[in-house]
Protein backbone atom coordinates (compact mmCIF):
# COMPACT_ATOMS: atom_id res chain seq x y z
CA UNK A 1 0.00 0.00 0.00
CA UNK A 2 2.89 2.48 1.18
CA UNK A 3 4.56 1.50 -3.09
CA UNK A 4 1.36 2.19 -4.61
CA UNK A 5 0.89 5.86 -3.06
CA UNK A 6 4.18 7.02 -3.87
CA UNK A 7 3.61 5.69 -7.46
CA UNK A 8 0.16 7.91 -7.51
CA UNK A 9 2.49 11.50 -6.44
CA UNK A 10 1.56 14.15 -9.23
CA UNK A 11 5.20 13.31 -11.31
CA UNK A 12 5.34 14.81 -15.25
CA UNK A 13 8.33 14.36 -17.62
CA UNK A 14 8.53 16.30 -20.61
CA UNK A 15 10.39 15.76 -24.08
CA UNK A 16 10.70 18.66 -26.33
CA UNK A 17 13.23 21.07 -28.29
CA UNK A 18 14.00 22.95 -31.21
CA UNK A 19 15.65 22.94 -34.26
CA UNK A 20 16.66 25.95 -35.97
CA UNK A 21 18.66 26.17 -39.46
CA UNK A 22 18.66 27.58 -42.62
CA UNK A 23 21.38 29.10 -45.45
CA UNK A 24 22.77 32.35 -44.87
CA UNK A 25 26.06 34.96 -45.08
CA UNK A 26 27.88 35.66 -42.33
CA UNK A 27 30.89 38.51 -42.43
CA UNK A 28 33.58 39.34 -39.98
CA UNK A 29 36.20 42.17 -40.59
CA UNK A 30 38.46 44.21 -37.59
CA UNK A 31 42.13 44.48 -35.94
CA UNK A 32 43.60 43.20 -33.12
CA UNK A 33 47.38 43.68 -31.58
CA UNK A 34 47.41 42.45 -28.23
CA UNK A 35 46.55 38.58 -29.74
CA UNK A 36 48.02 37.46 -32.60
CA UNK A 37 46.28 34.20 -32.87
CA UNK A 38 44.83 30.85 -30.93
CA UNK A 39 45.53 27.52 -31.07
CA UNK A 40 42.96 24.49 -31.87
CA UNK A 41 41.47 25.05 -28.58
CA UNK A 42 41.55 28.31 -28.32
CA UNK A 43 44.53 29.23 -26.36
CA UNK A 44 46.57 32.44 -27.40
CA UNK A 45 49.62 31.83 -29.36
CA UNK A 46 51.09 35.11 -28.21
CA UNK A 47 50.45 37.50 -26.45
CA UNK A 48 52.14 40.98 -27.93
CA UNK A 49 52.97 43.75 -25.63
CA UNK A 50 49.46 45.72 -26.03
CA UNK A 51 51.31 49.09 -25.11
CA UNK A 52 53.98 48.81 -28.56
CA UNK A 53 53.02 50.70 -31.66
CA UNK A 54 53.02 47.87 -33.50
CA UNK A 55 50.14 48.36 -36.87
CA UNK A 56 47.47 46.21 -35.60
CA UNK A 57 47.10 42.95 -37.61
CA UNK A 58 43.40 43.34 -40.20
CA UNK A 59 40.99 39.99 -41.03
CA UNK A 60 38.47 39.64 -42.72
CA UNK A 61 36.38 36.43 -42.77
CA UNK A 62 33.04 35.89 -44.50
CA UNK A 63 31.20 32.59 -45.71
CA UNK A 64 27.93 31.52 -47.33
CA UNK A 65 26.68 28.29 -46.33
CA UNK A 66 24.47 26.12 -44.22
CA UNK A 67 23.71 27.73 -40.65
CA UNK A 68 22.36 26.26 -37.26
CA UNK A 69 20.51 27.83 -35.15
CA UNK A 70 19.81 31.12 -35.36
CA UNK A 71 16.99 33.04 -33.89
CA UNK A 72 17.30 29.66 -31.30
CA UNK A 73 19.81 27.64 -30.92
CA UNK A 74 19.04 23.77 -31.54
CA UNK A 75 18.80 21.82 -28.89
CA UNK A 76 16.43 18.72 -27.32
CA UNK A 77 15.94 17.75 -23.40
CA UNK A 78 13.79 16.31 -20.51
CA UNK A 79 12.58 17.78 -17.97
CA UNK A 80 10.70 16.88 -15.16
CA UNK A 81 8.99 17.50 -11.72
CA UNK A 82 7.56 15.16 -8.81
CA UNK A 83 5.51 16.34 -6.26
CA UNK A 84 6.90 15.71 -2.47
CA UNK A 85 3.51 16.97 -1.08
CA UNK A 86 3.57 20.22 1.33
CA UNK A 87 3.97 22.50 -1.82
CA UNK A 88 7.69 20.99 -2.42
CA UNK A 89 8.85 19.80 -5.78
CA UNK A 90 11.61 18.09 -7.32
CA UNK A 91 12.69 18.98 -10.73
CA UNK A 92 15.30 18.77 -13.29
CA UNK A 93 16.75 19.67 -16.51
CA UNK A 94 18.80 17.73 -18.93
CA UNK A 95 18.99 19.73 -22.22
CA UNK A 96 21.50 19.12 -25.31
CA UNK A 97 22.55 21.46 -27.79
CA UNK A 98 23.60 20.43 -31.71
CA UNK A 99 24.72 21.50 -34.71
CA UNK A 100 22.20 20.03 -37.46
CA UNK A 101 24.95 20.51 -40.00
CA UNK A 102 27.30 17.74 -38.21
CA UNK A 103 24.88 16.11 -36.21
CA UNK A 104 27.72 16.97 -33.56
CA UNK A 105 27.22 18.00 -29.85
CA UNK A 106 27.87 21.89 -28.95
CA UNK A 107 29.40 23.13 -25.63
CA UNK A 108 32.52 21.73 -25.99
CA UNK A 109 31.25 18.54 -26.55
CA UNK A 110 29.03 18.04 -24.02
CA UNK A 111 25.95 15.60 -23.84
CA UNK A 112 23.87 18.11 -21.55
CA UNK A 113 25.91 21.41 -22.21
CA UNK A 114 23.13 23.65 -22.41
CA UNK A 115 22.03 22.69 -19.09
CA UNK A 116 22.17 19.27 -16.53
CA UNK A 117 20.29 20.60 -13.16
CA UNK A 118 18.45 18.86 -10.15
CA UNK A 119 16.53 20.43 -8.01
CA UNK A 120 14.08 21.69 -5.35
CA UNK A 121 11.34 24.15 -5.70
CA UNK A 122 8.39 25.25 -3.65
CA UNK A 123 5.60 28.21 -4.47
CA UNK A 124 6.32 30.04 -1.16
CA UNK A 125 9.85 29.92 -1.07
CA UNK A 126 11.86 29.65 -4.66
CA UNK A 127 14.17 27.13 -6.17
CA UNK A 128 17.61 26.02 -5.62
CA UNK A 129 19.06 24.15 -8.11
CA UNK A 130 22.30 22.33 -8.58
CA UNK A 131 24.64 21.23 -11.94
CA UNK A 132 25.57 22.96 -15.06
CA UNK A 133 23.17 26.25 -16.10
CA UNK A 134 23.19 29.64 -17.03
CA UNK A 135 24.65 32.49 -14.65
CA UNK A 136 21.87 35.31 -13.12
CA UNK A 137 23.01 37.80 -15.62
CA UNK A 138 22.15 35.44 -19.03
CA UNK A 139 18.64 34.66 -17.31
CA UNK A 140 17.79 38.22 -15.79
CA UNK A 141 19.36 41.13 -18.32
CA UNK A 142 18.79 39.85 -22.71
CA UNK A 143 14.71 40.27 -22.09
CA UNK A 144 15.28 43.41 -20.84
CA UNK A 145 18.50 44.65 -22.32
CA UNK A 146 17.94 43.01 -25.73
CA UNK A 147 15.41 42.72 -28.00
CA UNK A 148 16.75 39.76 -29.80
CA UNK A 149 16.66 38.09 -26.33
CA UNK A 150 19.53 36.46 -26.33
CA UNK A 151 18.98 35.10 -30.02
CA UNK A 152 20.51 35.62 -33.31
CA UNK A 153 23.78 34.58 -32.78
CA UNK A 154 25.91 37.69 -33.26
CA UNK A 155 23.16 40.51 -32.67
CA UNK A 156 22.47 39.84 -29.39
CA UNK A 157 24.03 41.54 -26.60
CA UNK A 158 26.18 38.96 -25.42
CA UNK A 159 28.44 40.01 -28.25
CA UNK A 160 29.24 43.26 -25.95
CA UNK A 161 29.27 41.63 -22.88
CA UNK A 162 30.43 38.58 -22.06
CA UNK A 163 29.08 37.88 -18.79
CA UNK A 164 25.27 37.36 -20.09
CA UNK A 165 26.18 36.03 -23.16
CA UNK A 166 24.31 32.71 -22.49
CA UNK A 167 27.42 32.62 -20.02
CA UNK A 168 26.97 28.40 -18.17
CA UNK A 169 28.68 27.63 -14.97
CA UNK A 170 30.35 24.33 -14.55
CA UNK A 171 29.24 22.64 -10.27
CA UNK A 172 26.78 25.72 -9.74
CA UNK A 173 24.38 26.06 -6.91
CA UNK A 174 22.22 28.63 -7.67
CA UNK A 175 18.84 30.36 -5.39
CA UNK A 176 15.88 32.24 -7.24
CA UNK A 177 13.07 33.75 -4.89
CA UNK A 178 9.89 33.73 -6.29
CA UNK A 179 8.33 36.37 -8.08
CA UNK A 180 7.00 39.71 -5.43
CA UNK A 181 4.87 41.66 -7.59
CA UNK A 182 7.78 41.85 -10.44
CA UNK A 183 10.62 41.30 -8.37
CA UNK A 184 13.56 38.47 -8.54
CA UNK A 185 16.40 38.06 -6.77
CA UNK A 186 18.81 35.10 -7.76
CA UNK A 187 22.19 33.72 -6.15
CA UNK A 188 24.65 31.40 -7.04
CA UNK A 189 27.82 29.93 -6.39
CA UNK A 190 30.21 27.74 -8.67
CA UNK A 191 32.99 25.59 -7.33
CA UNK A 192 34.66 25.48 -10.49
CA UNK A 193 33.36 27.59 -13.66
CA UNK A 194 34.98 25.41 -16.54
CA UNK A 195 35.23 21.72 -16.40
CA UNK A 196 35.26 19.36 -13.68
CA UNK A 197 36.42 20.30 -9.92
CA UNK A 198 40.09 19.52 -9.40
CA UNK A 199 40.37 20.64 -5.90
CA UNK A 200 43.21 21.33 -3.92
CA UNK A 201 46.40 19.76 -4.10
CA UNK A 202 49.34 20.01 -1.58
CA UNK A 203 53.05 18.79 -3.24
CA UNK A 204 56.23 19.25 -0.96
CA UNK A 205 54.07 21.70 1.29
CA UNK A 206 52.96 23.66 -1.68
CA UNK A 207 49.51 23.89 -2.02
CA UNK A 208 48.02 24.48 -5.50
CA UNK A 209 44.91 25.63 -6.43
CA UNK A 210 43.13 25.54 -10.40
CA UNK A 211 39.51 25.82 -9.48
CA UNK A 212 37.89 28.88 -11.00
CA UNK A 213 35.20 29.46 -8.26
CA UNK A 214 32.54 31.70 -9.33
CA UNK A 215 29.77 33.80 -7.81
CA UNK A 216 27.01 35.76 -9.47
CA UNK A 217 24.12 37.36 -8.85
CA UNK A 218 21.40 40.18 -9.56
CA UNK A 219 17.93 41.65 -9.50
CA UNK A 220 14.97 42.28 -11.64
CA UNK A 221 12.13 43.92 -11.96
CA UNK A 222 9.25 43.14 -14.90
CA UNK A 223 5.87 44.24 -14.48
CA UNK A 224 3.36 45.82 -17.30
CA UNK A 225 5.58 48.05 -19.64
CA UNK A 226 8.46 48.52 -17.65
CA UNK A 227 11.50 46.01 -17.08
CA UNK A 228 14.65 46.87 -14.91
CA UNK A 229 17.56 44.27 -14.13
CA UNK A 230 21.22 45.04 -12.49
CA UNK A 231 23.62 41.87 -12.22
CA UNK A 232 27.21 41.16 -11.09
CA UNK A 233 29.46 38.52 -11.69
CA UNK A 234 32.94 37.49 -10.93
CA UNK A 235 35.47 34.42 -10.99
CA UNK A 236 38.77 33.70 -10.17
CA UNK A 237 41.32 32.62 -12.67
CA UNK A 238 44.18 30.88 -10.95
CA UNK A 239 46.45 30.61 -13.96
CA UNK A 240 45.15 34.47 -15.56
CA UNK A 241 47.85 36.22 -17.27
CA UNK A 242 49.76 39.10 -15.71
CA UNK A 243 52.31 41.31 -17.48
CA UNK A 244 55.69 41.74 -15.63
CA UNK A 245 56.31 45.39 -15.97
CA UNK A 246 54.70 48.59 -16.52
CA UNK A 247 53.78 50.13 -19.83
CA UNK A 248 56.75 49.64 -22.75
CA UNK A 249 59.00 47.82 -20.05
CA UNK A 250 56.92 44.83 -20.45
CA UNK A 251 58.25 44.06 -23.64
CA UNK A 252 55.32 40.95 -23.68
CA UNK A 253 56.45 38.96 -21.16
CA UNK A 254 53.25 37.60 -19.42
CA UNK A 255 53.15 35.14 -16.37
CA UNK A 256 50.75 33.08 -14.89
CA UNK A 257 49.09 33.83 -11.38
CA UNK A 258 45.79 34.61 -9.68
CA UNK A 259 43.28 37.38 -11.60
CA UNK A 260 39.81 37.81 -10.22
CA UNK A 261 37.67 38.56 -13.61
CA UNK A 262 34.75 41.06 -12.97
CA UNK A 263 31.27 42.26 -14.67
CA UNK A 264 28.89 44.12 -13.94
CA UNK A 265 25.79 44.90 -16.17
CA UNK A 266 22.72 47.01 -15.96
CA UNK A 267 18.87 47.00 -18.28
CA UNK A 268 15.93 48.90 -18.83
CA UNK A 269 13.04 48.57 -21.26
CA UNK A 270 9.87 50.57 -21.80
CA UNK A 271 6.69 48.57 -24.17
CA UNK A 272 4.92 51.74 -25.96
CA UNK A 273 2.88 48.99 -27.50
CA UNK A 274 3.57 50.17 -31.17
CA UNK A 275 7.21 49.99 -29.73
CA UNK A 276 9.62 48.89 -27.12
CA UNK A 277 12.78 50.31 -25.97
CA UNK A 278 16.06 48.06 -24.96
CA UNK A 279 18.75 49.83 -23.03
CA UNK A 280 21.62 48.45 -21.48
CA UNK A 281 25.07 48.28 -20.84
CA UNK A 282 28.14 47.21 -17.99
CA UNK A 283 31.32 46.88 -17.06
CA UNK A 284 33.69 44.22 -17.54
CA UNK A 285 37.36 43.89 -15.49
CA UNK A 286 40.75 42.20 -15.96
CA UNK A 287 39.68 39.15 -18.37
CA UNK A 288 36.39 37.61 -20.21
CA UNK A 289 33.36 35.23 -19.51
CA UNK A 290 31.63 33.57 -22.24
CA UNK A 291 33.03 35.01 -25.67
CA UNK A 292 31.13 35.14 -28.83
CA UNK A 293 31.38 32.12 -30.98
CA UNK A 294 31.39 33.15 -34.70
CA UNK A 295 30.74 30.81 -37.22
CA UNK A 296 33.97 30.69 -38.69
CA UNK A 297 36.08 28.55 -36.00
CA UNK A 298 36.31 28.28 -32.61
CA UNK A 299 37.88 31.55 -30.74
CA UNK A 300 39.17 32.55 -33.67
CA UNK A 301 37.91 36.10 -33.37
CA UNK A 302 37.57 36.42 -30.06
CA UNK A 303 39.96 38.69 -27.65
CA UNK A 304 40.71 35.58 -25.30
CA UNK A 305 39.56 32.01 -24.86
CA UNK A 306 36.33 32.25 -22.36
CA UNK A 307 37.12 31.95 -18.79
CA UNK A 308 40.21 33.61 -19.21
CA UNK A 309 41.59 35.79 -16.77
CA UNK A 310 44.18 38.98 -18.50
CA UNK A 311 45.23 41.70 -15.66
CA UNK A 312 44.37 45.42 -17.15
CA UNK A 313 41.41 44.39 -19.55
CA UNK A 314 38.99 46.86 -19.47
CA UNK A 315 35.94 47.06 -21.18
CA UNK A 316 33.03 49.20 -21.18
CA UNK A 317 29.88 47.95 -23.21
CA UNK A 318 26.67 49.94 -24.62
CA UNK A 319 23.64 48.56 -26.16
CA UNK A 320 20.47 50.29 -27.64
CA UNK A 321 17.91 48.93 -29.07
CA UNK A 322 14.05 48.99 -30.58
CA UNK A 323 11.54 45.91 -31.23
CA UNK A 324 8.01 46.50 -32.54
CA UNK A 325 5.01 44.01 -33.56
CA UNK A 326 4.45 43.50 -37.13
CA UNK A 327 1.57 41.41 -37.36
CA UNK A 328 2.52 37.36 -35.96
CA UNK A 329 6.12 38.81 -35.58
CA UNK A 330 8.49 41.51 -34.74
CA UNK A 331 11.07 43.51 -35.95
CA UNK A 332 14.30 43.81 -33.90
CA UNK A 333 17.01 46.49 -34.41
CA UNK A 334 20.00 47.23 -32.09
CA UNK A 335 23.15 48.63 -31.95
CA UNK A 336 26.08 48.14 -29.61
CA UNK A 337 29.55 48.56 -28.77
CA UNK A 338 32.38 47.29 -26.40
Amino acid sequence: AGFAGIAQAETSVTLYGIIDGGVGYNQLKGSTSSVTGVDADGKPLQLNNPWSNKRPDSFKNKRTGLISGIQSGSRWGLKGTEDLGNGLRAVFVLESGFDIGTGKSLQDGRLFGRQATLGLAGDSWGQLDFGRQTNIASKYLPGVMDPFNAGFAQANAGASLSAQNTARYDNMIMYQTPNFSGFQFGVGYSFNVNDKQQGERTLNGVKEKTDKHAITTGLRYVNGPIGAALSYDQFKDRQGRVALGNGSNNNGIWAENDVTVKAWAAAFSYDFEVVKLHLGGGQTRDGMFAIEQSYFNKSADSFLPAFTGLKGTRINSYVAGLSAPVGAGNVMASWQMA
